[in-house]
């Protein structure tokens, strides 16, 4: 049960992760049964222990095919799958309600959860199999030995067994296979990470650094415009003090009276860039979307000598703020712009994903050093190039992506250009 929490806790906006929990509960709650039933409490046991029975099999399945990436990309038709997946344990509970007979309900209970239960674990192992990206393989490989044995052992010593000897217990087989999922977990946990609980841990260094940077510049932002306040009013007395015909000293004025509107244009524009985002999510065209991004840059590129060049084999429309997912792609494709200054091609790519979609934006520019590359979305971070972000720019997107519910990723190479990809998982699409 604390798995459950601890899983769910770890990204609660994650379906994944939802009926991760959901599965690790009601297979959890079982274990309360001979308590609750010794204390008195006969029909909330054979009630938690009806969960247990029916419950686990069916929330096992849409957690392996959320995992997997095989659900459906439309939501209403994912949506009846599941409600037609649920079509057995509806019928269960109808035949324990009208009958008493153990042996018909276990036998019936094996008819269906034995397919669940099997298709679960081709589909943890084919997500496995099939998955490119070694840390993802990696990752896919340990939530595979973690939960496979696990559902194999589950299936025959309790639905199986229990078909053919419904009043024999068989918790002290089961607890072996209990006993090593839990081992493994715990210390793929702490080495690599499961079901994402060790990458959340990797990302909150960063996410605690970009909410001091937050705090930090909303204080300074306060600060500087109660100071370039005073100095505009005292800048304002002045000029009053001395004649028209002094304009060496006017000009003077006016030097101070636009560095501190720079400063303040500055920081405020720092302060929009790390202040903690709220989104107002919708659903957007997205290859649309990324055509208007482009029409704001004609200038920039024209300018620079640069050509963009975007293809979009699906056209799909996603959940997400458009504002801010604008300003995500015009802070990458500035920075694109930026590591080209003699020239060259921009590339925009929109494909579909294994588990989502994907956006691509490809420059030939200057690259990143590999020993930088970490670094790249830590606030303040820069290149050296000149531009408008502050060496906020990638902060921001990442901040924008991680709280839309997607991913953003960089893939560059000293001298051979840069690759950012943005990845919306299924859930997103409409």
């Amino acid at each position: 049960m604390l798995a459950a929490v601890i899983v769910l806790l770890n990204n609660p906006r994650h379906e994944t992760n939802h009926w991760a929990a959901i599965f690790l509960a009601s297979a959890a709650i079982g274990g309360l049964y001979e308590l609750i039933y010794q204390s008195g409490y006969t029909t909330l046991a054979q009630t938690i222990q009806f969960i247990n029975y029916t419950c686990t099999p069916y929330s096992v399945l849409i957690f392996s095919i959320v995992y997997a990436g095989a659900s459906p990309l439309n939501i209403r038709k994912w949506r009846v799958l599941k409600l037609i997946l649920l079509l057995p344990v509806a019928a269960m509970a109808a035949e324990a309600c009208l009958t008493a007979n153990l042996s018909l309900f276990f036998f019936l209970l094996l008819l269906w959860s034995a397919p669940y239960f099997l298709i679960s674990c081709y589909l943890l192992i084919y997500s496995f199999w099939r998955e490119p990206e070694v840390k993802l393989r990696r990752n896919r490989f340990i939530t595979a030995i973690i939960i496979v044995p696990t559902l194999l052992g589950v299936l025959m010593f309790i639905y199986v067994a229990k078909a053919f000897s419904p009043d024999f217990e068989f918790f002290d087989y089961i607890s072996i296979f209990i006993i090593y999922s839990l081992a493994v977990a715990l210390v793929c946990t702490f080495i690599y990470g499961v079901l994402g609980v060790r990458v959340r841990i990797e990302h909150d260094p960063l996410e605690s650094t970009m909410k001091a940077v937050s705090m930090g510049t909303t204080l300074l932002n306060h600060t500087i415009k109660n100071e370039i306040s005073k100095i505009s009013i005292s800048t304002e007395n002045l000029r009053r003090m001395f004649p028209e015909s002094n304009e060496q000293t006017h000009q003077h004025m006016e030097i101070i009276t636009n560095s501190s509107n720079h400063m303040l244009a500055m920081v405020t524009r720092i302060h929009s860039q790390m202040k903690n985002i709220t989104l107002k999510e919708e659903p957007v065209q997205l290859d649309q979307l990324i055509n208007q991004c482009m029409k704001q840059f004609e200038a920039i590129v024209s300018k620079q000598k640069i050509r963009i060049k975007a293809s979009y084999s699906i056209s799909p429309i996603i959940l997400c703020d458009s504002v801010h997912l604008s300003e995500a792609i015009g802070n990458v494709l500035m920075n694109a712009c930026e590591a080209m200054p003699g020239g060259g091609l921009i590339e925009i790519e929109l494909h579909p994903h294994k588990r989502g979609i994907e956006l691509l934006i490809l420059d030939r520019g200057i690259g990143v050093p590999a020993e930088k590359q970490n670094q790249v979305f830590d606030p303040f971070y820069s290149s050296g190039k000149t531009g408008r972000n502050f060496g906020l720019g990638l902060s921001y997107v990442y901040n924008v992506m991680q709280k839309s519910g997607g991913k953003v990723a960089l893939s560059s190479r000293a001298g051979g250009g840069t690759i950012v990809s943005f990845y919306w998982p299924k859930r997103k699409l409409l």
